[in-house]
């Protein structure tokens, strides 16, 4: 590990536990334009935990103590019951495709967080998945200590323990076989990050909008990396928030995130003429394997301060 990545661990790493919310909440009271914070939950089909997780940061963050300003669920096409829940919860539900209608919306997840921009309007925007069980709000408290407290610091990822059912520390197979290597080899100033592909993170809006986003399963890596040359390591940090809980992919379904990844890093890694790719799995049929190819997510969508839409909007 470089010199550089050890100080950055003893100086950016925390523990949710290290600023207690009335530190926050105070903090944030100090200079409020600066402060406000929007939660924003991607949701596809995610009715069995998202109210859980809408209702605890509700709850704990918004009635008990003024420390979250907006709560959002963007739903990304359910078909399940997740808008309704999350609705009686207590969240702003907001489908995707009704953000920016000019521009054909395409599948991910980056897409949702991309649209979510246009309509949020903190100046810290956190990111919470949508199927977490065991939820506990220092993921939201936690990630935006640093940014209320720390003027240096602009993007927060959350770290915690990963158990694969009863397994600990075994979840998170794409991170330790495809993202961690990636980021070792080619950035190594990332290498102090437990989880970079985490979908819990917090970030200043004065940063976000001005990165790409990745509208697949590459947003993570993108965003991480797009960050350190926007503003350096130092403005990077990270937050021990426990143990995350989630419902876990199949190995095929990991193995199409893993090529998003990979393509991902690969676009940073090189911006010339690079072929259109897929990933073919196998899935064994009545006459023997039979290939399923898939096309690996490659469109990004462009910095939003490039749109006009949310331009005229901040404006406003």
């Amino acid at each position: 590990m470089l010199e550089e990545v050890e100080r950055w661990l003893a100086r950016r790493s925390w523990s949710a536990a290290d600023r207690p919310l009335d530190r926050l909440v105070a903090a944030k009271g100090r200079d409020p334009r600066r402060g406000s914070v929007s939660v924003v939950l991607p949701a596809l089909n995610e009715e069995a935990t998202v109210g859980a997780i809408v209702e605890t940061i509700r709850v704990e963050l918004m009635e008990k103590v003024p420390l979250v300003d907006e709560l959002l669920v963007i739903d990304s096409g359910s078909t399940d019951g997740t808008a309704e829940v999350a609705r009686k919860a207590g969240a702003r539900v907001v489908h995707r495709d009704a953000i920016l209608p000019r521009i054909p919306t395409l599948p991910g997840k980056g897409e949702v967080l991309w649209r979510s921009l246009l309509v949020t309007s903190g100046d810290i925007v956190c990111f919470i998945d949508a199927d977490l069980r065991d939820f506990s709000a220092d993921f939201v408290s936690g990630i935006v200590g640093p940014l209320l407290t720390d003027p240096g610091v602009q993007f927060v990822k959350a770290m915690y323990d990963r158990p694969l059912g009863d397994t600990a520390g075994q979840g998170g197979r794409v991170t330790e076989l495809v993202a961690r290597p990636l980021l070792n080899l080619h950035w190594p100033q990332l290498a102090g990050f437990v989880q970079p592909l985490g979908g819990e993170y917090a970030v200043r809006r004065s940063l976000l909008e001005r990165l790409p986003f990745p509208v697949g399963y590459g947003v993570e890596l993108g965003l991480l990396v797009d960050a350190l040359h926007t503003v350096g390591l130092d403005a990077l940090a990270q937050v021990d928030v426990g143990v995350r809980r989630h419902r876990h992919q199949d190995g095929q379904a990991l193995g199409r995130m893993a090529a998003a990844i990979y393509r991902t890093a690969q676009l940073r890694l090189s911006r010339g003429h690079l072929v259109r790719p897929a990933l073919t799995q196998f899935e064994r049929g009545e006459d023997g394997f039979v290939p399923r190819t898939h096309p690996v997510d490659t469109e990004e969508r462009p910095p939003m301060c490039e749109i006009t839409e949310y331009v005229s909007r901040r404006a406003a």
